[in-house]
């Protein structure tokens, strides 16, 4: 068992949360119980998520994409709902954006890297001011092989966009909704650029930038920071932890 605010303080402390610009409301969002015998892991906030946790008897809930985005929202419609039933079971929530995003060691970027065994990794990706992802080099090797060695780490089903150099050395990473940062990708020269999902530019981009790119799906490319993030909490504190896929192919 823990105390529920020193975990959080652990989190922010970790993942450097308050030195980060983001429009989440990194921390703790909802309040609940103080005492915490298990903490649940998952990628997104939604009333199947809770639902899930509750019933699998969490007590702390830590999530990429939480509830508050750096707004004011009436508490109305399925926000209402979501608070509702947190409240009512006594739940706490905990959100981690773009703290995730670009942390060296548990963020989704660096183990998308690290899952093909990228080495000399940097920063790269600028976002409001601040780099939430990183470039790195593997083995030249073919691109399907990279694909591969992705689909089966996030368990996903990729989608490819092939102008770039048959034999890839060079990856830069930005995952979620990061198909904007391709034209960062195009300058840096590098072969290939790995993000969650696309829009309509970006296959023209690819063609006169001459580059390779990939989507693992926004949810899925997600999915290894939290996955990362629990084993580190779990061996700082005596809990139980659990990650709950509650799957998108989006």
């Amino acid at each position: 068992m823990a105390n529920c605010e020193d975990v959080i303080r652990f989190l922010n402390t970790y993942l450097h949360s308050g030195q980060v610009p983001d429009a989440s409301c990194n921390g703790l969002q909802v309040a609940g119980r103080a005492q915490v015998k298990k903490i649940v892991f998952g990628v997104s906030a939604s009333l199947e998520f809770f639902r899930r946790a509750q019933q699998a008897s969490a007590d702390l809930i830590v999530v990429h994409h939480g509830l508050l985005w750096g707004q004011l929202e009436p508490l109305t419609g399925i926000l209402r709902e979501r608070v509702a039933f947190l409240l009512k079971h006594d739940l706490n929530l905990a959100a981690y954006h773009l703290p995730l995003d670009k942390h060296p060691v548990v963020g989704h970027n660096a183990c998308l890297l690290r899952a093909v065994k990228a080495k000399g990794l940097q920063p790269f990706g600028e976002y409001h001011g601040t780099s939430i992802g990183f470039v790195g080099t593997v083995t030249a090797q073919p691109l399907e092989t990279l694909v591969k060695q992705w689909e089966k780490y996030c368990q996903t089903q990729a989608q490819v966009i092939a102008f770039g150099p048959k034999k890839v050395k060079s990856v830069a990473v930005v995952s979620g909704g990061a198909h904007s940062l391709l034209p960062q990708a195009i300058a840096r020269q590098v072969d290939l650029f790995v993000t969650g999902v696309w829009d309509e530019p970006v296959q023209e981009w690819c063609r006169e930038g001459g580059i390779n790119c990939v989507a693992l799906g926004h949810y899925n490319s997600e999915k290894p920071g939290l996955l990362a993030l629990m084993k580190v909490t779990a061996k700082h504190f005596n809990v139980k932890t659990e990650f709950i896929d509650v799957a998108n192919p989006i």
